[in-house]
């Protein structure tokens, strides 16, 4: 019983990941596609290009709408062919107050 209350407690409360996505996602509406899914869930970070040509993905929130976020993630929008999706998970630190896309440098 003890188990399953801390199995729980992983799968919810406030959470963060930043996530490395690979594949076609830049120039297909990606950064546009995960602002609009993590806006819907009230997730909290940014989403921008890299020179690699990868997406990188900051996202706070609680957990189990993170995990719902990661999944459209891997999906990506229709253009998109989304080969890899790396996540680190980390506490939760509060520093955004909205989810936007960042353009410039990186």
């Amino acid at each position: 019983m003890r188990l399953a209350k801390q199995q729980r407690r992983k799968l919810s409360g406030p959470a963060r990941f930043r996530t490395i996505v690979s594949g076609t996602v830049q120039m297909v509406g990606f950064r546009a596609f995960a602002e609009s899914r993590a806006g819907m869930r009230g997730i909290t970070g940014f989403v921008r290009n890299l020179p690699s040509g990868e997406v990188e993905v900051v996202a706070e929130g609680d957990r189990a709408l993170l995990e719902e976020l990661l999944a459209e993630l891997r999906r990506g929008p229709s253009g998109a062919r989304v080969r890899d999706v790396m996540v680190s998970w980390e506490q939760a630190r509060g520093e955004f107050g909205d989810f936007t896309v960042r353009y410039g440098m990186w």
